[in-house]
């Protein structure tokens, strides 16, 4: 045999090797896939390819792959496993709405589930065996009993670019979330249509019933459903979501299927923190998949976390909220009301050191609960909760079982005389008070904010062409329930409508508000508050004269000369104190924030409330909450316009009222006495027909001269806008941060607002 023909001999022989290692192994053909010899993991045809040759290999994710043979198994009619897969296909496409292709089929049904050994010397990720239905239970106790060490694949499941080659996002099955979502198409939140018997097209948009919950939780938006604060869309991911975990911006399914089980999880069971250890169990997902969703599980835990979504309200922890790398900041707290005391107990159970500075003798700051009057709470700055739905006032309720109670809607309204206003005027004059309203909100569309009007001005004035206009003619009656309505809305604002903005009175609308029952915290929102400050280091007493943040350092000196150190300082003292500059800063605010500063209003309410030796309003109010008073001049306007019951239990007899508008200062300067005898000839006037006994007790509240809140709640002054709220919030140079209702755009003026800011800022505190 010539040279050549050996040369020819040996490339044949060559390539019938080659041939034969084709026919043997084939790789994968997804772009990337790191398996030279994939494995069929489905075993389902008696002519699986098992770790052999196919014709072609399905890929679902790097490590889990199934074979040709196995893809007609349960693709091919004239096969055995053709009726499984029709099945099953039936009821996805029942209640889903993504594909029901067969790798859907594979990954929903056939795929092994893996699960984490819970033994604490061992933690490795083990595959169960296929007959294994992995539940919520088995996952929580599961223990191998295994030496060697994880596996190849489950180590690339860690890495990064492991998530890009995942051909289908991973649904969950039994979510906690489920309950809460059954309107919407499983596929669409995370969950498997698979594992649900509802059908999303017969929505009723009615308030799922999850049993045991709290009403007032409400987390999710139903589907068209829209405006509800502190409510997320299960289906879409947040700005702030999608800053924090861009890399779900392309397909959120894992991230939705996450956040949407650790949301329902924690309004499961507020009570308690909620750890990665509690949601890891509820992961039941097929395939590898379910190792990384674990591991991003802790991610996403520690997000919502932060941002104050979870592991939120009164909870005392018992280990820091927030790894390690969170716990070198140390912060002073300035004022220790509803917003310092939200921020320093969210910081301190994320780990930091924090000193909470009071300058008064008590904690609270505008919420300041009397119980003098025969051990009724009454509420001398807040007490009711606007809004319960979603409320964080509602969820700390929950937390320490209190209970709130629902204020009902009617309120008659009493003429002085006695006699009661019939319904029908006061349903037409509201009618047209919230016409003429309707009229300024259409004419302030196209102005400015130089363009701006005061709100009293503009109410007459719209009230005058109306008048004129229409050839209306009110009664003298009609004409006072008017200036009831304009009375409340002076309460509303905290203020007399001449320095009101027309353009920007209720800039807060224009975002999404507690909705829901209004409730009274019987038991006082210092039940609350006390509760929060519960293992602070609280430092009554101290009031801060001068704050000096020209270095690394941020320095902070009290009135007598102390002086404390912080990285971060947080100021949460009232507006009047700030356009007062009762605080010295060093350098001075930035001309940008003093100019926010000024452009709100501070608002003044003062209340009176009185305890009689018995309830002599029973027969006539009928077990409502509260009755109107007409004021029987506009001069008298804002002087006792509402009477509220403080003991909804009807044992005790207290009544509280407000005073509001021009009357303010038109009390200032009398004497509580004289304060309370011109309340009592109120209600001997409302109750002319009987018998009004002297009151045994009562008291009168002076906000105005309170050294360290000098005003009750903001209000946005003519000229001003509710931008202004937003530029009080900023802080500076990432040193000095500042929260209180006075900062909080979307909820001004309530303790609700306070909290959330403080919460807010202990959040942007935490992630610098």
């Amino acid at each position: 045999m010539n040279i050549f023909s050996l040369i020819l001999k040996k490339a044949t022989d060559t390539e019938e090797e080659e041939d034969q290692s084709e026919k043997k192994y084939r790789k994968c053909e997804k772009a990337g896939c790191s398996a030279t010899y994939p494995v069929c993991f489905a075993s389902a045809s008696e002519r699986c390819a098992k770790n052999g040759y196919t014709s072609r290999w399905y890929h679902l994710s790097c490590g889990e792959h199934f074979c040709n043979e196995c893809f007609d198994h349960y693709y091919r009619s004239h096969k055995d496993g053709y009726e499984t897969y029709a099945s099953w296909k039936r009821v996805w496409t029942g209640n889903g709405k993504s594909e029901p292709s067969l790798k859907a089929f594979m990954a929903d049904q056939q795929l092994p589930y893996w699960v984490q050994c819970t033994k604490p010397d061992c933690g490795k990720w083990r595959q169960l065996t296929k007959e294994i239905q992995l539940t919520a239970s088995l996952a929580a106790t599961y223990r191998c009993g295994m030496k060697f060490n994880n596996v190849k694949r489950v180590a690339e499941v860690i890495d990064s670019w492991w998530h890009s080659m995942l051909i289908l996002p991973p649904l969950f099955k039994d979510s906690p979330a489920n309950p809460f979502l059954t309107a919407y198409y499983p596929d669409c939140v995370g969950m498997s249509p698979s594992g649900s018997t509802i059908n999303a097209c017969s929505q009723t948009h009615t308030l799922c019933s999850v049993p045991g919950l709290c009403p007032y939780f409400q987390p999710f938006y139903q589907p068209n459903e829209c405006g509800k604060a502190l409510c997320v869309r299960p289906d879409m991911m947040e700005l702030d979501e999608l800053y924090e975990f861009p890399e779900f911006s392309r397909d959120p399914t894992m991230y939705l299927a996450l956040r949407n089980l650790i949301l329902a999880s924690w309004h499961r069971g507020c009570k308690e923190v909620l750890t990665p250890q509690n949601c890891a169990p509820h992961i039941i997902v097929r395939g590898l998949v379910r190792v990384r969703c674990v591991q991003e599980m802790d991610r996403v835990l520690l997000f919502m976390t932060r941002k104050g979504l979870i592991n939120t309200g009164v909870l005392s922890v018992k280990q820091p909220l927030l790894p390690e790398r969170y716990h070198n900041n140390n912060v002073i707290v300035i004022g220790a009301g509803a917003s310092g005391l939200a921020a320093a107990r969210q910081l301190q159970n994320f780990g930091m050191q924090v000193v909470m500075l009071e300058a008064s003798e008590r904690i609270g700051g505008r919420v300041w609960d009397d119980t003098s009057l025969g051990g009724v709470t009454v509420g001398r700055g807040a007490q009711i909760v606007n809004g319960c739905v979603n409320n964080p006032i509602a969820l700390m309720s929950e937390q320490l079982s209190i209970k709130m109670h629902k204020l009902g809607e009617r309120c008659d309204l009493f003429q002085e005389g006695g006699s009661a206003t019939d319904p029908a005027i006061d349903k037409r004059m509201d009618f047209h008070f919230n016409a003429i309203l309707d009229v300024v909100s259409e004419w302030r569309k196209d102005k400015s904010q130089n363009q701006d009007t005061p709100l009293g001005e503009k109410i007459q004035e719209v009230y005058k062409t109306f008048l004129q206009e229409s050839g209306v003619q009110f009664s003298q009656l009609e004409e006072k329930v008017l200036q009831f309505h304009l009375s409340n809305l002076e309460y509303a604002c905290g203020s007399t409508l001449d320095q009101v903005s027309a353009r920007s009175w209720d800039h807060n609308e224009f975002f999404a508000q507690f909705s829901g029952d209004h409730t009274l915290l019987t038991e006082g929102y210092s039940s609350v508050l006390n509760k929060l400050a519960e293992g602070l280091d609280i430092r009554i007493k101290s009031p801060v004269q001068a704050i000096d943040y020209s270095g690394d350092i941020v320095k902070v000196t009290s009135s007598n000369g102390t002086q404390w150190t912080a990285q971060k300082v947080l100021v949460t003292v009232p507006l009047t104190l700030l356009q007062k500059n009762i605080i010295q800063f060093n350098p001075p605010l930035p001309e940008r924030k003093l100019k926010a500063i000024h452009s709100l209003g501070a608002g003044l309410i003062e209340k009176v409330a009185l305890q009689f030796p018995f309830r002599f309003w029973d027969g006539k109010i009928q077990g409502a909450d509260y009755f109107g008073h007409i004021p029987p001049s506009p001069d008298k306007r804002g002087m006792f316009g509402v009477f509220y019951d403080m003991d909804p239990q009807g044992k005790r007899s207290v009544l509280m009222s407000v005073i509001s508008g021009e009357a303010v200062p038109s009390i200032r300067d009398m004497e509580d006495k004289d304060v309370a005898d011109q309340c009592m000839k109120v209600l001997r006037e409302l109750f002319k027909e009987q018998e009004v006994p002297d009151p045994v007790n009562y008291f009168v509240t002076r906000w105005s001269r309170d050294m360290w809140s000098q005003m009750s709640y903001s209000f946005v002054k003519t000229g001003g806008s509710g931008e202004a709220y937003d530029i009080i919030a900023e802080d500076v140079q990432g040193k000095v941060f500042f929260a209180g209702e006075a900062t909080n755009r979307h909820f001004p003026q309530t303790v609700t607002g306070a909290y959330l800011s403080g919460v807010r800022e202990a959040s942007k505190i935490a992630a610098l």
